[in-house]
């Protein structure tokens, strides 16, 4: 029986394909390879939200992959190494370049031990590579070493005529004096295929002081995906040259002591506000505006300025937003127009005009025109931008998880909310939909100022908006924190979200609006700190619902009683990993004091998932459905090969 003849569009498709594959032997050996990989296990999707900063406990959890390195250690020699040898070959693989130059100090007969621990290492990396093809593990290895490490990753055990063989390629390694290299490289290995995929739920920024190393090193991971929080979505403003959102990133840096992650880490001159600062706020009360430093050491000459340029950068933030506010009455955010409806001291606040308070005058236009300059012509802020932008969006839905930093905005009877977004009103998926497309404009677009301004302005209001997905409040008391002393007037509203997302209908209500399954699949939230140590728990909603911000942030330890949740989600189910407070990488090298962490199974699969049950398997099946259609157009002549 024949096979009916392909469609023109269809064939003009395979065409192509066959560009790539131009044989019955090629498409054919790709059949096979891709047939095999959809019966591999499922590779480890790691899951962490709200880092604010924490540079040095986010690239310890990135080191251990949350411990699941200790867990195969112990598997692998539980039975066979000492818990103090595990410990040290643990720290080795997380501080590889440290450990190694206490080694050579430390360590009698340092070629035997060279030896030993590049076994170990392989015996480790076969382990952590057993999800994946060879091709894949292949292109993890930097191909100075892939023939010879390949070489060892396959050894056969079993096989003694070839033990001589192994024993001799290690002796060489050691003897010509690559050992280190080549342990260097296992090391390394071993931390990127412990992690399949990264997933960010949010909150790189603010607070902790090394975002900027945190996007270095997100932006050298081999496969990572970021579901922008507020904190990101701020700076990804200031880095379009949003007025409002600048002032906003200087005043939370200046209110943590953090100012040196815009000067030292992207090189952002602030030298046009110091000097107004000082000018202007050099006396006068300083009451609200001192630093906190969140346990760092900063001299009181330095909390003094940094407080005179917190002070100072509120007042112009107050100015900048009001201009927003004026010409977006859509917000409905008048109410945050405070500066007139209080009487602030002439001596406090030079710079407030009682008569007109959210004038900005020419010098201050002149300060915001420099600070815009200077983000928007530092190099590496606009590279971890553009890359925040190419990896980020609003939400991501991937092999049955919905992961959102904040919330699906609600109205207070438990129904998906109507949101005002330019010319229209939006509810659920389509509401972040239509918000993700204003927001890349805010940065990409430069051939229509209109929807640039806009998009910028769409940034600003994510940061603190009524109803804005990422904020999840009904307002930003900012102003009353600094100027009102009743506590009761700083009280932020959540969105009803956050007391319907306990009730399994209403998570069910969303996974449908975003099109999952919603008898099988999660929500994975970040944003609002568990609070742990009163009891709450971080499983909602008879486990629909996972919120994975632990507390990074030293600010939120004492509430959550933890520092942070690594969710894990491997070819078992789904693991909660709890993490406690990380004293220092220099204790971790020196002490081998590893992270303690906690964890509990949040779902249990009977049958091990592997990758035909994900969406990657979903990608594999409709490619060997598209290669086989050109097997048959080869074998009937309609495409000819091309050997």
């Amino acid at each position: 029986m024949s096979m009916p003849s392909l469609s023109a569009e269809r064939l003009k498709y395979l065409n192509l394909l066959s560009e790539q594959f131009p044989s019955i032997r090629a498409v054919s050996t790709e059949i096979i390879n891709l047939q095999a990989r959809l019966n591999l296990p499922k590779g480890t999707e790691h899951f962490i939200s709200d880092i604010h900063g924490e540079y040095e406990p986010f690239s310890h959890v990135m080191r251990n992959a949350s411990g699941v390195i200790k867990d195969y250690i112990v598997e692998l020699f539980g039975n066979s190494m000492l818990e103090s040898e595990m410990k040290s070959l643990a720290t080795l693989v997380y501080y590889p370049q440290e450990k190694l130059a206490i080694a050579r100090k430390t360590e009698n007969g340092l070629a035997d031990w060279y030896k030993i621990t590049i076994f170990r290492l392989i015996r480790l990396c076969k382990r952590a590579s057993s999800k994946y093809t060879r091709a894949r593990v292949r292109r993890t290895i930097d191909t100075r070493f892939a023939y010879i490490l390949e070489e060892l990753l396959h050894e056969d055990v079993q096989d003694q005529s070839k033990q001589d063989y192994y024993n001799q390629i290690v002796d060489t390694i050691v003897r010509i004096g690559s050992a280190e290299d080549y342990i260097i490289e296992l090391c390394t290995a071993i931390q990127k295929l412990a992690i399949y995929k990264l997933h960010i739920i949010g909150d790189i920024f603010d607070r902790g002081p090394h975002a900027d190393k945190i996007l270095d090193a997100l932006s050298r991971h081999h496969s990572v995906d970021i579901q922008w929080g507020n904190h990101d979505i701020v700076w990804m403003g200031a880095a379009a040259g949003s007025a409002a959102c600048i002032l906003n990133v200087i005043r939370v840096s200046a209110r943590y002591a953090n100012l040196h992650t815009l000067e030292d880490g992207y090189g952002i001159n602030l030298v046009p506000l110091v000097t107004y600062a000082i000018e202007y706020y050099g006396g006068g009360s300083l009451d609200g505006f001192m630093p906190e430093t969140l346990g760092g050491v900063v001299s009181e000459k330095e909390a003094q300025l940094t407080a005179q340029i917190h002070k100072a950068a509120t007042i112009l933030q107050f100015k900048a937003e009001a201009e927003i506010i004026r010409r977006h009455p859509e917000y409905n955010m008048s109410d945050r127009l405070l500066l007139d409806k209080i009487e602030l001291n002439k001596a406090d606040f030079p710079t407030v005009n009682p008569q007109d308070p959210f004038s900005i005058t020419a010098e201050e236009a002149d300060i915001i025109e420099k600070l815009a300059a200077s983000f928007m012509h530092s190099p590496r802020l606009q590279r971890h931008a553009e890359f925040l932008f190419s990896k980020g969006g609003m939400y991501k839905a991937l092999n049955g998880n919905l992961m959102f930093h904040g919330c699906v905005p609600m109205n207070a009877d438990g129904t998906l909310k109507d949101v005002r977004v330019g010319d229209g009103a939006y509810r659920g998926k389509m509401l972040l939909d239509v918000i993700e497309r204003r927001v890349r404009e805010g940065f990409l677009n430069h051939s229509d100022p209109t929807a640039r301004a806009d998009g910028q302005d769409t940034l600003w209001y994510l940061w603190c908006g009524a109803d804005s997905p990422l904020f999840g409040s009904n307002r930003m008391a900012t102003f009353e924190r600094y100027f009102f002393a009743d506590k009761s007037t700083h009280t932020e509203e959540r969105d009803p979200y956050y007391t319907y997302r306990d009730t399994e209908e209403t998570c069910k209500m969303i996974l449908a609006d975003f099109g999952l399954d919603p008898e099988t699949a999660h929500i994975i939230n970040g944003h609002v700190p568990v609070k742990v140590m009163k009891g709450e728990s971080p499983v909602k909603a008879n486990g629909k619902l996972l919120v994975i911000d632990g507390g990074f942030a030293k600010a939120y330890q004492k509430s959550t009683g933890i520092a942070g949740y690594t969710l894990i989600y491997n070819s078992h189910g789904l693991l909660l990993v709890s993490h406690e407070p990380f004293v220092s990488a220099q204790k971790a090298i020196e002490d081998e004091m590893d992270i303690h962490s906690s964890s509990f199974v949040v779902e249990y699969a009977n049958e091990r998932i592997k990758v035909r049950d994900t969406d990657d398997g979903a990608v594999i099946f409709g490619h060997i459905s598209d290669l086989t259609d050109l097997l048959r157009a080869y074998e009937t002549g309609e495409i000819k090969e091309n050997q």
